[in-house]
């Protein structure tokens, strides 16, 4: 056996498997419309302000989950779980990071103006 087909068969130290070209590409066409959308809309500015945002926000939260799913392969299967859980882990110390420093920032605005 060369060197070759043994590595077409080892999956790395996880046991983790690498995506399909068909993955790849449906994940890069969804990617690509994500991007596309809200730059459409902000080029374009036929919305409110307020709905272009939500929808920009939407289009990104969709553009993550994309990327987790087609290009890191996450997926809720029981090889998956530590993987999810620390991606998961790292949203919720992010929000609280960003909320956190939102919130320093306008309390430090409200008392500095006054």
């Amino acid at each position: 056996m060369s060197a070759h087909d043994n590595h077409a068969h080892d999956h790395g130290a996880g046991g983790e498997s690498h995506g399909s070209v068909k993955s790849y590409l449906t994940g890069f066409v969804l990617a690509a419309v994500l991007t596309i959308i809200p730059f459409w809309l902000v080029m374009h500015g036929n919305l409110p302000t307020f709905t272009t945002g939500v929808i920009i926000v939407i289009a990104a939260v969709l553009q993550i989950l994309v990327h987790l799913v087609f290009f890191l392969h996450l997926d809720r299967s029981s090889a998956q779980r530590w993987n999810v859980s620390a991606a998961a882990f790292t949203v919720v110390v992010i929000g609280i990071i960003v909320a956190g420093s939102l919130w320093v920032m306008h309390n430090m605005n409200v008392h500095m103006m006054q």
